[in-house]
């Protein structure tokens, strides 16, 4: 259970970002992947070096650096969420003429080597996605991927029965299964919403009267259920004052958050565990600077790829996400 979301400020400036919801321990840290790093590709163990730097959300357990988020050096930005039920992997015995990428280094992949989303339509073409099993959970998880850059362009991307699909994602909303073809057609069942407030109604001679403001909004969906989820980031994104800087870009990105976090407690699945949100973060694409808050603190800290990059033969960690609370106090 996760959500993600773009969102544009007057300045042109896109800015990239998500709910981390899980309901497996998680632990995850900040990291910087320098520029000419060399991977090893899971599946053949084949070498190759990332063109581009970039900063990311990940954590590493048993040797596996697996990044849930991240922006590159070129603004090109790009998270994994959860799929469950509908994403469907190739195998390492059907693929023919292309690179095979594990479901699980999907993300740093193309975060190292795309630029913008239009390199990342061109190396798709080039790969094929192979279910990997991951050390949180020990089971192939099914993934769907969101990306975006400086230009504010948005694509999703599902590997399927269908196949690899990448579908142009002008709402800029994603959240889990279904499909986001189903998304988007389900976004015509709340047509109707609207942020003004209802007129008075006449029922016979009864006069019905609204109940103060937001009447309009009513038809809103107030679970948190993928698709009630992405309708109301979808309403809510396309219906704030546009931000006039990146100060109200934030500021907005992370209220709009707030109504699709998960406090713990509230979902509970049938594993006994609590899902709920982990931590939310956004990112300024053109500037490659985090904007991130956990469960346990909602202050916000901030930290960018420029600031803290240095040259390195291996991942550099900034630290866990996790951090301190600390409450400003005013004294006279």
């Amino acid at each position: 259970m996760c959500t993600a979301m773009t969102l544009q400020s007057k300045q042109l400036e896109n800015f990239f970002g998500r709910t981390m919801d899980f309901s497996y321990d998680i632990d995850p840290e900040l990291y910087i992947v320098p520029k000419y790093y060399v991977r090893n590709n899971a599946l053949n163990m084949h070498k190759s070096y990332n063109p581009y730097s970039f900063i990311g959300i990940g954590q590493e357990i048993d040797g596996i650096l697996a990044f849930f988020d991240g922006v590159n050096e070129k603004g090109f930005a790009a998270a994994t969420l959860y799929f469950a039920g509908y994403a469907k992997y190739k195998t390492q015995s059907n693929y023919i003429d292309k690179e095979p990428i594990s479901s699980l280094d999907f993300l740093d992949y193309i975060l190292g080597r795309c630029g913008s989303v239009k390199e990342l339509k061109e190396i798709l073409l080039e790969i094929c996605i192979v279910g990997f099993e991951d050390p949180v959970t020990h089971t192939v998880a099914p993934l769907h991927w969101i990306a975006t850059d400086k230009s504010g362009e948005c694509i999703v991307i599902e590997q399927t029965e269908k196949g690899l699909q990448i579908f142009q994602n002008q709402i800029g909303v994603m959240t889990n299964s279904p499909d986001f073809q189903w998304h988007m057609t389900n976004l015509r069942n709340y047509m109707d919403v609207s942020p003004t407030q209802n007129d008075d109604a006449y029922w016979g001679k009864i006069n019905l009267q609204p109940f103060g403001q937001g009447g309009g909004t009513v038809q809103l969906p107030g679970g948190y259920t993928s698709p009630e989820r992405f309708v109301r980031t979808a309403y809510q994104k396309t219906h704030i004052q546009t931000p006039n800087n990146s100060l109200e870009a934030i500021n907005a990105c992370f209220h709009i958050m707030e109504s699709v976090s998960i406090p713990k407690g509230v979902v509970i699945t049938n594993r006994a565990t609590y899902d709920y949100t982990k931590y939310t973060a956004f990112i300024n694409t053109n500037t490659c600077e985090y904007f991130f808050k956990t469960y346990d603190n909602t202050n916000i800290t901030s930290v960018c790829l420029w600031e803290n990059y240095k040259d390195s033969a291996k991942p550099i960690s900034l630290g866990k996400l996790k951090r301190q609370v600390k409450f400003e106090k005013i004294q006279k």
